[in-house]
């Protein structure tokens, strides 16, 4: 039985992000999968990273149950909308908050090097957007999808890191919209 955490980043409630959150959840039941969640605008925590990597600032309890829940996953599905080219705020502070030294990634001491502590996962990125995808592959270079993929989870050893894109969304079609629901629960299925 594989073990995913599906994280759902978007700051509102009733979107099309939480449709895709519900159709990968219902397709990794479906195949076996033990799946646990976390909904973000649910939990509460400062997303301020006031004391930066030179201070102490405590977890609050739903982070630190984030940490753990990132710890058991053998893959880890990230759903958020493209906000300015990268993502929401609200996924951004929870990053910078639960992606810890010590927990997801170890500075060497004298060393421009570190060691990569989330190894052993696999992820996937479900993001949907307004823009159409190949204008922000072409023109923008996928700045979100970069800094999301290697920035961050490549970074703390997260891999492979799959990517979804889901647009334009706000031009799109009914049956569009289905078709996309209907990919993202096969995903769910072949718990990729």
């Amino acid at each position: 039985m594989k073990k995913i955490l599906i994280i759902l980043g978007h700051p509102v409630k009733d979107t099309f992000s939480g449709l895709l959150f519900e159709n990968y959840r219902n397709g990794a039941l479906a195949a076996g999968a033990e799946v646990k969640e976390l909904i973000l605008r649910e939990m509460k925590f400062d997303l301020n990273f006031s004391e930066g990597y030179r201070g102490n600032q405590e977890l609050e309890p739903d982070l630190q149950k984030a940490q753990e829940l990132i710890t058991w996953a053998e893959h880890i599905v990230l759903i958020y909308p493209n906000w300015w080219s990268t993502f929401p705020a609200l996924l951004k502070g929870f990053i910078d908050r639960t992606f810890l030294p010590g927990f997801a990634f170890k500075y060497r001491k004298g060393s421009l090097l570190w060691d990569k502590l989330l190894t052993g996962r696999s992820a996937r990125l479900i993001i949907t957007m307004d823009t159409p995808p190949w204008y922000y592959w072409l023109v923008y270079r996928r700045p979100g999808h970069n800094a999301m993929k290697r920035g961050i989870l490549e970074f703390c050893g997260i891999r492979p890191v799959r990517i979804t894109t889901i647009g334009s969304l706000k031009v799109s079609s009914e049956s569009k919209r289905q078709q996309w629901l209907s990919k993202v629960l096969k995903l769910g299925k072949q718990m990729r």
